[in-house]
C-alpha cells in the first residue's frame, strides 16, 4: 500500500534530521585541524589521512546553508558557517581564483586544478549560504566563480564549457572528473552542475547577464546534449558537439529531468519554460526504464546493451525528486506512487539505521555496499538532504 503523503513527508524530515544531518554533525567535523575529516569509511570507520575535496566541502556548505534556511535550526547555521570560511579560507585560489580540487589533511594545497565542476558546487554552495543569511562576502565570491567559469571555461565558437585546467587556467591533458569517466573536454555531468549553480546564483543575483547565461546552458541542454532518438542525455562529447558514448545514465537523466525546469522557471521565460516542460518529461519517462519493481531505479545501461544493477543512493534519491516534480508540475498522478515506493525502498534497504546516513548502495546480490565510502570525496550530504527537502516542500 502506498503511503499517503503526510506520512511521506514526516518520514523525510524525520530522516534529514536524525539520520543525515545529526551524521555529518558528530561524525565529520574536524575540530583539530579545521573543515571537515575526508572520509569515513563503508564501515565507519574514520580515515583522518584522507584529502579534503572542494566538492565535498561545497555540497556540505549547500546542505547545511539549504537545511538552516528552511528550518531556522541554529546548528544547521553553525555547520554552514564552518564549511562557508573553510571553504573561502582554504579551498579558494586567491593568486589564479577558482578553487582547489584538493587539500592535504591538514589543509594544504594538494590537487591545484581547476576542474569547473568543482567550482560549480562552490557556487552552489555559497550562493544558497548568501540566500539563507544574507551573507555580502559569500555572495560576491560565487559572483566571481562564476565570472571564472565564463572566462575561462565558456566556448564562444561551439558554445558549452570545458572541463578542467592547471591552477593557472592553461590546458590540461586529463580532464575527467574520475577515473572511470571518458577523457572528453565536455560532458553533460560538468554542465549539469553549472546549471544548477547559475539557477540558485540567479535567485540572489538577478542579473540580465547571469539570466542569458542561464538560457543559454538551458539550450544547450535541448540542443546538444538530450537525444531526441532515444530521449536520453548524451554523457561525453568532443569540443565539436560530436557525442563520445552510447551509454545511458539514468539517475542523470532523471535528475536532469527536473533540475532543467527548476531552471526554466527560476527565469521566468514562458516559451522556453514550455519547451523545456515537453523535454523534461520524455527524459523523465526514458529515465523510468531503469525502475525495477521494487521501487528502485539501477545505475545505468552500457553501450552492449548491458546493465549495471547497483541501487546507489544518488539514483534513488534524484529518482524520488524527479518523480515528486513530475507529479507536481506535470500532473502524472502516477508519479507520486513511484516516488513513493522508492523511498520506501530507501528507507528499507539505503538508510543505515545503526550507522547514520545511506550506504553507498545496494549491490545485485542485495547486500549493503560497505566498499564504498559512507563519506568521502564523492559520498556527500548533497543528493539525499536536497530529496528531503524537495520532499517536505512538494507534499
Amino acid at each position: 500500500m502506498i503511503m499517503n503523503p503526510e506520512t511521506f513527508r514526516l518520514e523525510v524530515e524525520t530522516n534529514l534530521h536524525d539520520n543525515i544531518l545529526r551524521f555529518w554533525r558528530e561524525r565529520m567535523v574536524d575540530l583539530p585541524r579545521g573543515g571537515f575529516l575526508g572520509r569515513i569509511d563503508g564501515h565507519g570507520m574514520a580515515d583522518r589521512t584522507a584529502p579534503k575535496g572542494a566538492i565535498l566541502c561545497g555540497r556540505i556548505l549547500w546542505a547545511f546553508s539549504a537545511a538552516y534556511r528552511v528550518t531556522q535550526r541554529p546548528e544547521y547555521l553553525d555547520m554552514a558557517t564552518r564549511a562557508r570560511n573553510y571553504l573561502l579560507e582554504y579551498f579558494y585560489d586567491a593568486s589564479y581564483g577558482g578553487v582547489y580540487w584538493s587539500l592535504t589533511p591538514e589543509g594544504m594545497p594538494l590537487d591545484t586544478k581547476k576542474q569547473i565542476y568543482a567550482l560549480g558546487f562552490a557556487i552552489y554552495g555559497l550562493s544558497e549560504y548568501a540566500r539563507a543569511t544574507g551573507d555580502a562576502e559569500a555572495l560576491d565570491h560565487a559572483r566571481e566563480l562564476c565570472r571564472s567559469i565564463e572566462k575561462y571555461s565558456f566556448d564562444p565558437q561551439r558554445n558549452g564549457y570545458f572541463e578542467a585546467f592547471t591552477r593557472e587556467w592553461k590546458e590540461i591533458g586529463d580532464v575527467r572528473l574520475s577515473d572511470k569517466d571518458a577523457n572528453e573536454r565536455k560532458t553533460m555531468n560538468t554542465h549539469l552542475h553549472i546549471l544548477e549553480p547559475y539557477t540558485n546564483l540567479y535567485r540572489v543575483w538577478p542579473d540580465p547577464w547571469l539570466r542569458e547565461r542561464l538560457c543559454n546552458l538551458i539550450g544547450i541542454f535541448l540542443d546538444r546534449i538530450y537525444d531526441p532518438a532515444t530521449r536520453h542525455l548524451g554523457l561525453f562529447f568532443s569540443e565539436e558537439w560530436e557525442r563520445r558514448d552510447a551509454e545511458y545514465s539514468y539517475g542523470h537523466d532523471i535528475e536532469a529531468s527536473w533540475l532543467l525546469l527548476e531552471a526554466a522557471q527560476v527565469v521566468g521565460d514562458e516559451p522556453l519554460t514550455a519547451r523545456v516542460m515537453e523535454v523534461t518529461r520524455a527524459i523523465a519517462t526514458a529515465a523510468a526504464e531503469g525502475i525495477r519493481s521494487d521501487g528502485s531505479m539501477i545505475y545505468e545501461r552500457h553501450a552492449d546493451g548491458t546493465l549495471d544493477e547497483e541501487r546507489h543512493w544518488w539514483v534513488q534519491a534524484e529518482n524520488v525528486v524527479g518523480q515528486l516534480w513530475l507529479w507536481r508540475y506535470h500532473g502524472d498522478t502516477t508519479a507520486y506512487d513511484r516516488a513513493a515506493a522508492c523511498w520506501a525502498y530507501i528507507r528499507d534497504r539505503i538508510v543505515d539505521k545503526a550507522g547514520g546516513e545511506w550506504w553507498w548502495g545496494v549491490l545485485p546480490d542485495g547486500s549493503e555496499d560497505r566498499a564504498n565510502d559512507k563519506a568521502g570525496f564523492w559520498k556527500c550530504p548533497y543528493h539525499n538532504s536536497r530529496m528531503c527537502l524537495e520532499a517536505m516542500e512538494l507534499l
